[in-house]
């Protein structure tokens, strides 16, 4: 076999293998390490390149951020500050309609800049925001599908795990990934935000709670101090890592160790961690670090594998070919990964897909970092839709009532990815958008 067929058989093969429930970090090592043995004819060959991937991914500092980063959104998972943020943004927007919705939002987008997981934020304002939402009436679907479209914000609002791994594999600055992403995540959140408001007058049946609140609806106002107590904590983890990255002051893993830092210092200040809490913490830690340096490792074999099949040249060569030009390789791009996204997972969308459209995005004038955000909010849809939608299936482990199905989840969800979708497109449109911060 030559090796562009053996490049694109293993592609598919790895398709198949993950749809089939087999580990990504499976799939991808495993045929890559059989697919440079049959090309080459050599294990020898295949071995040595499996002990270079995996000699450069632990070695390189760029992938401390990721137990650092991971690090810093556990702790604050668990020493409550989504709830604090919650607090605050419900207490802002519970006089407009579709309010409640609203402060899940705005909760989301504050929390995902000290979290930088989607996971994290759908478990989290499941159990915070979906049994307030359904207590002054708000439709079962809307309850969790605002829940589910406003987590995604998570992977795009810097310190994002998502930003991280897409650094790593297209070899782009972390720090530049993260300025790419703050102006694109404000204007994802502010579209869900104008979106409810829309929602609540087009389609008031979809999204159900009051029109009007009495007084004794309403919460007791929160006085300037304590919101000042409630925000401090974050605004002080978001002006230490986001502020330090942005003023040079701090490398991005600086900047996590810093964040962790302080996000634990936090913790016992507020006497909220506590020994068992903290021993959780480190564990759940170490589970996402290991699982995703294995998927780096297993990444880094993919892409070595390919370049060895010379795959990403010939098909950069194609794409040119077929002149469709950015826009249009753009087009089907976006239309590949949101169609990969209803089948796995953001992450391995990332470590597939990428490493086969760089080059051609390079040949056509597009910015690399640019590309990241397209990427990584084109993956994001898929979280939203089925039949896997992780945040979805999330939402339902986590709720704990049994009248809320998955049926509820994804069609509450779906207006939301088509929200995420037409922001999706002003990116692409207007790549300053992305590059404006850098």
């Amino acid at each position: 076999m030559i090796g562009v067929e053996v490049g694109i058989l293993s592609v598919f093969i790895i398709l198949i293998l993950i749809y089939c429930g087999v580990h990504v970090s499976v799939s991808l090592g495993l045929v890559s390490f059989i697919g440079v043995w049959v090309y080459r004819d050599s294990i020898d060959i295949a071995i040595s390149l499996l002990a270079a991937a995996t000699r450069d991914t632990v070695s390189h500092e760029v992938f401390a951020n990721v137990p650092l980063f991971a690090l810093m959104g556990i702790v604050s998972s668990e020493i409550g500050l989504g709830a604090d943020v919650y607090k605050v943004a419900d207490q802002v927007f519970r006089r407009v309609r579709g309010g409640l919705g609203m402060a899940t939002v705005a909760a989301n987008a504050l929390f995902a800049s000290i979290t930088g997981s989607s996971i994290a934020s759908a478990s989290v304002f499941t159990r915070i925001a979906v049994p307030e939402m359904r207590r002054f009436g708000y439709t079962p679907q809307f309850s969790v599908g605002v829940v589910a479209g406003s987590s995604v914000l998570g992977m795009l609002i810097p310190p994002s795990a998502m930003l991280i791994i897409y650094a790593i594999v297209a070899e782009q600055s972390v720090g530049d990934m993260f300025m790419a992403g703050f102006i694109p995540g404000i204007l994802l959140a502010t579209a869900f935000g104008f979106g409810i408001l829309v929602m609540t007058y087009v389609s008031p049946k979809f999204i159900g709670g009051p029109t009007t609140l009495s007084e004794e609806d309403i919460s007791p106002a929160i006085s300037w101090w304590e919101i000042l107590k409630l925000l401090l904590p974050v605004a002080a983890l978001v002006v230490v890592v986001l502020g330090g990255i942005y003023s040079g002051w701090f490398s991005p893993e600086e900047a996590g160790a810093a964040g962790s830092a302080g996000a634990l210092f936090i913790g016992v200040i507020k006497r909220k961690l506590t020994w068992s809490g903290l021993w959780r913490v480190l564990v759940e830690t170490g589970h996402i670090t290991a699982a995703i340096l294995f998927l780096i490792i297993s990444a880094s074999m993919y892409s070595r594998m390919l370049g060895v099949a010379a795959l990403p040249t010939l098909f950069s060569e194609w794409l040119t070919d077929m002149n469709l030009g950015l826009i249009g390789m753009m087009v089907i791009y976006v239309i590949l990964m949101v169609a990969l996204g209803t089948i796995i997972e953001t992450a391995s969308i990332i470590l597939i897909v990428v490493p086969l459209f760089l080059s051609s995005v390079e040949a056509l004038g597009g910015d690399i970092v640019w590309f990241g955000i397209v990427t990584v909010i084109g993956a994001e849809i898929g979280l939203l839709t089925p039949p896997l939608g992780i945040s979805c299936f999330t939402i339902k482990s986590t709720i704990k009532d049994p009248s809320i199905t998955l049926t509820h989840i994804f069609s509450g969800a779906f207006p939301f990815a088509c929200i995420m979708l037409l922001v999706l497109i002003v990116i692409i449109a207007f790549p300053w958008l992305s590059l404006a911060l850098i």
